[in-house]
């Protein structure tokens, strides 16, 4: 049994230009093209976005890899409006050499609970030994997958728009969503935050969430 840290990987972007290409792209509803300078698309945005005309937001998207606990993934594949690839259970062989032979979990360190933490790690440590001798004894992966529980470690890869990123972070970066999704969404929201302020700025999460909980996050070349 491996214990492991969730992390997001976001593709590098260049968020200025993402915004002035939308600015662009807005621009064609009131043919003022020649408008445009290095800092119109500031106002333009937050006009376009206090008024609601956030279609405009659509035409340019972020990808970014999760590393998280498959009971998070659930959560966020309710977004209709986003693409998912998600590391199948079904097709993922955790008995194999590939694997280390051993299945992933991710580490709840929201549980503070020194005596529940140890139930957990426990009942983990069980599922895995059991996952493990029903390959010995053949079972196929489907059938194996019906024990792993929301705590396995899974890779997937998540691309929006940004006006769907706006959307996911409001409502999943909050002190209502499980602390797994917290470990991810909130990180990620405080990077768009940096990288296009125009457009997320004002979206608030839950700033009571312990910050050593927070996934790690890379930006990738």
């Amino acid at each position: 049994m491996k214990i492991v840290e969730p992390w997001v990987k976001v593709e590098k972007f260049d968020g200025k230009q993402i915004m002035k290409k939308i600015e662009r792209a807005c621009r064609t509803c009131y043919r003022s093209e020649d408008k445009i300078s290095d800092e119109s698309y500031k106002n333009l945005l937050k006009n376009c976005i206090n008024r609601g005309h956030e279609s405009v937001l659509e035409h340019e998207k972020i990808t970014v890899r999760i590393y998280c606990d498959i009971g998070s993934y659930k959560d966020l594949t309710r977004h209709r409006f986003a693409s998912f690839s998600v590391e199948s259970t079904r097709y993922c062989s955790y008995d194999k050499d590939k694997y280390g032979n051993e299945v992933s979990f991710i580490n709840p360190v929201y549980i503070e609970d020194s005596n529940i933490y140890e139930i957990w790690k426990n009942a983990m440590q069980e599922l895995e030994n059991s996952y493990i001798k029903m390959k010995e004894l053949g079972a196929s992966t489907d059938m194996c997958r019906n024990i792993l529980p929301h705590s396995t470690a899974a890779e997937y890869t998540m691309t929006a728009n940004i006006r769907e990123w706006k959307h996911i972070f409001s409502l999943r970066a909050t002190n209502h969503v499980h602390p797994s999704i917290r470990q991810i969404m909130i990180p990620l929201l405080k990077y768009f935050k940096e990288q296009m302020p125009e457009i997320f700025e004002e979206i608030s999460y839950d700033e009571d969430f312990n910050p050593d909980y927070y996934a790690k996050l890379y930006v990738e070349e």
